[in-house]
């Protein structure tokens, strides 16, 4: 009986995780007591198992996770059935879990409770019934899909999506199927490199009432054609980062980035890296994620088990710990947990919703226009004096 859509890691774009590496390196956690929704990862039991045992494993490492988000990984569709019906085995499969975990034998985080999974968009009109039966399999937690664009005419960046269609999100018919998701209530996530993005940019303009979801920073790529080209490339991929967040219907995952696409080599060190190295390393794409869509418009996401190939659980929250350590405690629960909760509209046990400094929704529609200008058009950043000391965006 197949276990998965795919075999074992293919991507080229990141590396099994190694417990007995990883566990050279533990941390004391970071500003534990707040809450953390993490917005991105995945299951699944190819080569390496990754299921809810070992999720809930690296959630009881330490941080207060109170909830996730399961997203699109080709895990466990349906064997049999029309073509374009066979990702809702996906749903099924992550309402499974979603109900394991809602038992509370895994600890007491909702474990997918949200669900992102893949519908064909090139079936134009007719993805219409694969959404609708994908909203009736989720059981109230199905939220959107993600129909990867990742192409680059490089294959050492391309990996595993080399054979993919260039300019996918340009096409006619693709636009018919995505043209389906609003209407659905229902969101898309985009995964790219990011010389695409202004692809992206483009089909958000054209459909500024679908919410857009940017995953894992908009992809820096520091591998192949892009390698040993950091301070070239780093302006470009900020520019696109720039435009896009002007697009107010598009919001961003801060993560991804510990994948062998930025083209760091932590995974073949002698030892793990801590969380200041990482902290270190990730901060200029971070803060410029954060400049540019502000606080309330990004969310600091896992990517498990993709990123675990270079870091812990608990190492990874740590480095996002300490790179939003200046912000205010409003804008830390935004990006740890609130935008996650408005944007896919997670309901959670009473009390879970709220942080610190918080007391309701941040992403409202219209609350905080005037704002995004700022966030957006500014072409740097600086501190400003707080009463407690910590510092704002302006």
């Amino acid at each position: 009986m197949a276990a998965s859509g795919l075999p074992a890691n293919t991507s080229g774009l990141f590396v099994e995780p190694r417990e007995d590496w990883l566990a050279l390196h533990r941390e004391e956690i970071i500003d534990a007591a707040r809450p953390v929704v993490d917005p991105h990862h995945h299951l699944w039991n190819r080569g390496h198992r990754y299921l809810i045992e070992e999720m809930a494993a690296d959630i009881a490492t330490g941080h207060n996770v109170i909830a996730t988000v399961y997203v699109d990984c080709r895990s466990m569709y349906r064997a049999h059935g029309p073509e374009a019906f066979r990702p809702v085995g996906e749903v099924e499969f992550a309402n499974g879990v979603a109900a394991m975990s809602a038992s509370g034998a895994y600890g007491k985080a909702a474990i997918c409770a949200g669900i992102v999974s893949h519908a064909n968009l090139l079936l134009g009109d007719a993805a219409k019934p694969v959404l609708e039966a994908q909203i009736a399999a989720g059981n109230g937690r199905f939220r959107g899909i993600r129909h990867s664009s990742a192409w680059d005419e490089d294959p050492v960046v391309a990996g595993m999506y080399a054979n993919r269609p260039k300019g996918l999100l340009q096409d006619a018919t693709f636009r018919k199927g995505f043209a389906c998701l609003a209407p659905l209530n229902l969101s898309f996530d985009a995964w790219l490199f990011h010389p695409q993005i202004d692809e992206l940019t483009e089909l958000a303009r054209a459909f500024p009432d679908t919410r857009i979801v940017l995953d894992h920073c908009g992809g820096p790529a520091g591998v192949g054609r892009f390698a040993g080209r950091r301070e070239e490339v780093f302006p470009q991929w900020r520019a696109s980062i720039r435009e896009i967040a002007t697009c107010e219907n598009v919001v961003v995952k801060l993560g991804g980035l510990a994948m062998c696409l930025l083209g760091y080599d932590f995974h073949l060190r002698e030892r793990p890296p801590a969380s200041e190295e990482l902290a270190a390393a990730w901060r200029p794409y971070v803060e410029t994620c954060i400049e540019a869509f502000g606080p309330k418009r990004a969310m600091f996401e896992s990517n498990f088990p993709p990123d675990k190939g270079q870091c812990s659980y608990q190492v990874i929250f740590n480095a996002f710990k300490r790179i939003a350590s200046p912000l205010s405690e409003a804008e830390k629960t935004a990006l740890f947990s609130q935008t996650a909760i408005d944007v896919y509209r997670l309901e959670l046990p009473s009390g879970r919703e709220k942080g610190p400094g918080q007391s309701r929704p941040l992403f409202r529609r219209g609350r905080w226009e005037a704002s995004l200008k700022r966030y957006c058009l500014s072409s740097s950043w600086r501190p400003s004096a707080r009463p407690d000391g910590a510092r704002r965006w302006r």
